[in-house]
């Protein structure tokens, strides 16, 4: 793995102002953090937002010490700013990505505009909710934003993020319910806001909410999550857009959307890597960002012909054959570009099914039933890989058992793929209600099996998520689902494979009966988008090596217990549990003197014979110390996915000191709308 070449010594000399207060329409006051050249009063720059609940007193600490002073450096104003009712802001926070959320950015753009070391222009970078928010404030078109860098984002509320994929319920809306809800109760820091702090943070354990009670309310893909989803009308955004994303990630498939859909100047840009920054991100290569970045900036916000807007379209990642494995350090491959998206150098290769075969001819006229048992998918690992934490997918001879297998003969020659596999099945179903898992692996001549992409439809949604209707018992009907997307070779003597499940846990909650589908192999496709080698690649000029400012601070007072990530079966119950347990310990951060922990637990049970036995529990454990003042915070979040409702179960305690001062259950159910 290539380090980060730490820079100290850039062309214009840095200030940090620890928190100033931006004030908001209503009066409330958002807390920012802003790193700008010393001499911007006299020489004004441009800013560059990052927007966010996570906390930039100690949340995003780390990353941002890396990368806003590098811009400030190089002549912009690094701006870090808590949102509403989170870190050290005032307000109360009640979702995400609410109308008040994008508002309050609004009146933040333009307040940075007005400031004397502003050159009135502004660009926001962010990754995940940073990179949502993003692109949703480009929707809103306030005249200072003139560019953005979104990583890890989406365009799609509904189907393309935590909550649900192809419209089946995903166990992350639990998991990111937890953690988002840990988020939005922790309590400001007293430096930063005095005496009130209790006050604040009273307002917050008692008014932000639990959020993930919207998203298991709102099962279809209606006007909640129509909101903020810029596809659907990707012409609100007209100003310069860079997609960034890697294919370990959960969120590559709006780049290609949003290159073939936007209207305005825009890059894709995807790498092998997880959930994180390119310059710091694994697996690697990583890459030179922060330059690619300021190419950008340069570009969009100075005015400066950098070359950035005459180069390819979009640049990815053409991964090589690696043997399955939970974490790598390096992903082995080329990078590859093509000039607008689709890619022209793109085609389709064809392969038909047939009783356990994948071939170019067409298949047989057989049917074979599959009815999986609710343990499949178990070696998925996570939706969304975070690339430092082994949370990738493990060899797939483990599904074996669980699914129909279709493979291809030997290659006779190599196969490069560039962009969405897609499935066409023409299948029926016994139950009203089912799902289709699609999984696309690459094999080795041993038989391990990497996984590749995967596709997961529930049929109730295979004419789209607005027009929604069970299937009819017995009724064979042609069903097309859309693997994620990803670039991959694979190699001569390699053998390709789909395999077909009805359950893929716990990457998705099962549906409420256990259903039995029957495929029609004759009538039924893998369609793979192959893209042989293009001479545009030969012209790529090589990114230079991750550079960033230099690494903050901190001291591990007591070591947590690490990442483990392990699956058990009781061999009398036939239950099986799937657990990950992150334990950070206890850090200080020198720069502030405050004292941190963080300890949670994700925990999934089921009996594969019954999916109404489906239950996870969630839970996190935070603790904010300096001195006499110790804040502590304890969330449990449980939902068990009965025949006719999802029951969640919620749990909070806060103490501020030995004064407990929340003790909250709460317990709810949701109707199961054909999910």
């Amino acid at each position: 793995m290539q380090d980060i070449r730490v820079v100290t010594d850039f062309p214009r000399k840095i200030r940090e102002i620890e928190n100033l207060w931006i004030p908001m329409p209503d009066g409330v006051k958002l807390a920012a953090r802003v790193w700008l050249p010393e001499d911007a009063e006299a020489d004004p720059v441009p800013a560059i937002l990052e927007y966010l609940p996570y906390r930039k007193r100690d949340g995003t600490v780390e990353r941002d010490a890396l990368t806003h002073p590098y811009f400030a450096g190089h002549g912009y104003a690094g701006v870090r700013v808590d949102m509403r009712g989170s870190g050290d802001s005032e307000g109360l926070c009640k979702g995400e990505y609410l109308k008040q959320e994008q508002d309050d950015c609004l009146a933040v753009i333009e307040w940075l505009a007005r400031q004397s070391w502003c050159s009135g222009s502004v660009g926001m970078i962010g990754i995940s909710w940073g990179g949502f928010n993003g692109l949703q404030v480009a929707a809103r078109r306030p005249p200072a934003l003139k560019a953005v860098v979104s990583l890890c984002s989406t365009d799609d509320r509904y189907n393309d993020d935590v909550h649900y994929l192809g419209g089946a319920m995903m166990c992350d809306n639990l998991m990111w319910g937890t953690t988002a809800w840990a988020i939005a109760m922790t309590p400001p820091d007293p430096l930063i806001v005095g005496d009130r702090w209790r006050d604040l943070w009273e307002q917050r354990l008692n008014g932000n909410g639990i959020w993930m009670q919207d998203w298991f309310e709102h099962q279809r893909r209606d006007d909640f999550y129509k909101h903020g989803s810029i596809c659907e009308d990707y012409s609100d955004v007209e100003i310069p857009v860079y997609a960034v994303g890697g294919w370990a990630d959960g969120y590559p498939n709006p780049i290609f959307r949003m290159l073939e859909k936007l209207s305005g100047p825009r890059k894709g840009l995807i790498g092998p890597w997880g959930h994180k920054y390119p310059h710091f991100a694994m697996p690697g290569p990583r890459i030179g960002f922060l330059q690619e970045c300021l190419r950008w900036w340069d570009q969009y916000l100075k005015g400066i012909d950098t070359g950035i807007a005459d180069e390819p379209m979009l640049r990815a990642w053409i991964q090589d054959p690696a043997r399955p494995a939970a974490i790598y350090d390096e992903r082995p491959g080329r990078w590859v570009a093509e000039p607008s998206w689709p890619g022209p150098g793109v085609g389709e290769k064809v392969l038909n099914l047939a009783p356990h075969a994948l071939s170019e001819a067409r298949g047989e006229d057989a049917i074979l039933e599959i009815s999986s048992p609710q343990t499949a998918g178990l070696s998925s690992g996570a939706w969304c890989g975070y690339g430092v934490m082994p949370t990738l997918p493990v060899d797939q001879r483990i599904e074996e058992g669980n699914a129909l297998i279709f493979e291809t003969a030997p290659l006779t020659e190599a196969v490069e793929i560039l962009g969405f596999p897609e499935f066409e099945v023409k299948l029926s179903s016994d139950k009203p209600v089912a799902l289709l898992s699609a999984t696309l692996s690459q094999v080795f001549a041993d038989g391990a099996a990497a996984r590749v992409s995967y596709g997961i439809l529930n049929l109730s949604h295979r004419n789209g998520d607005l027009d929604i209707a069970p299937m009819v018992p017995g009724q064979a009907e042609t069903v097309r689902i859309k693997l994620r997307c990803c670039g991959q070779r694979f190699e001569v003597g390699e053998r390709i494979r789909l395999a077909l499940a009805t359950s893929h846990w716990p990457i998705v909650f099962p549906t409420a009966e256990q259903a039995m589908l029957s495929i029609h192999c004759g009538d039924s496709r893998l369609i793979l988008p192959v893209r042989p080698p293009q001479p545009l690649d030969d012209t790529l000029a090589a990114f230079p090596g991750p550079e960033s400012a230099r690494p903050m601070e901190q001291e591990v007072l007591a070591k947590g217990d690490g990442f483990q990530r392990s699956v058990s079966t009781d061999q009398v119950t036939g239950e099986t549990v799937y657990q990950v347990v992150n334990d950070g310990g206890t850090v200080l951060h020198p720069h502030t003197g405050m004292v941190l922990s963080a300890r949670h637990v994700d925990r999934f049970t089921i009996h594969p014979d019954d999916p109404n036995s489906a239950v996870g529990t969630c839970t996190w454990d935070k603790s904010y110390g300096r001195g006499d003042w110790q804040a502590r915070l304890s969330v449990k979040a449980t939902v068990h996915a009965l025949r006719d409702v999802w029951r969640i179960e919620t749990h909070i305690t806060a103490h501020d000191g030995d004064e407990l001062i929340v003790d909250r259950a709460e317990v709810r159910e949701y109707p199961r709308d054909l999910n």
